[in-house]
């Protein structure tokens, strides 16, 4: 029924947003916010989000990826882990990834992260701080800490 090589791909899931791929929608791992929505206020979710409608207030995405598609018109600041724009955006983008710009989206607003990709013909106005991820630092051993303690112990006694 099915041949191999059709459907949808799992593994696409937690690929980062290419700019100029077409936007694979789940319905299981993507919410989509349509061209007629309109949403005031604080915006908050736990899985991927597409915004083609008009949200006005905050959007607090820490751990996910962001689409502002074509016909997505934002006056938010966004906190996500990585986001595109092909839309309208006014607002800052705090992101702990990546931030694309596709030719035509509109940003008015500074930008926060560690990578960033401009298409030409993007608009953009503002100021970009970037910052270097900083390298995940391992917990001692519990025999070192121990040792720690038991010095200190020693030395207030």
């Amino acid at each position: 029924m099915f041949k191999k090589g059709q459907g949808t791909d799992s593994s696409a899931a937690s690929s980062p947003l290419r700019i100029g791929e077409q936007q694979r929608i789940r319905s299981k791992n993507v919410s989509v916010i349509g061209p007629t929505l309109v949403f005031k206020g604080e915006l908050s979710a736990d899985e991927d989000l597409v915004i083609e409608g008009t949200i006005e207030g905050t959007i607090a995405h820490h751990k996910k990826n962001l689409t502002i598609g074509e016909k997505g018109r934002v006056t938010a600041d966004i906190h996500a882990s990585s986001v595109l724009v092909e839309g309208q955006l006014n607002g800052d983008i705090h992101s702990d990834g990546l931030v694309s710009m596709a030719e035509g989206a509109m940003v008015i607003g500074n930008i926060y992260c560690t990578r960033i990709f401009m298409e030409e013909g993007a608009q953009f106005n503002g100021k970009i701080e970037m910052t270097i991820p900083v390298p995940l630092k391992i917990a001692p051993e519990p025999e070192e800490v121990e040792e720690k303690f038991g010095e200190a112990e020693n030395l207030t006694a």
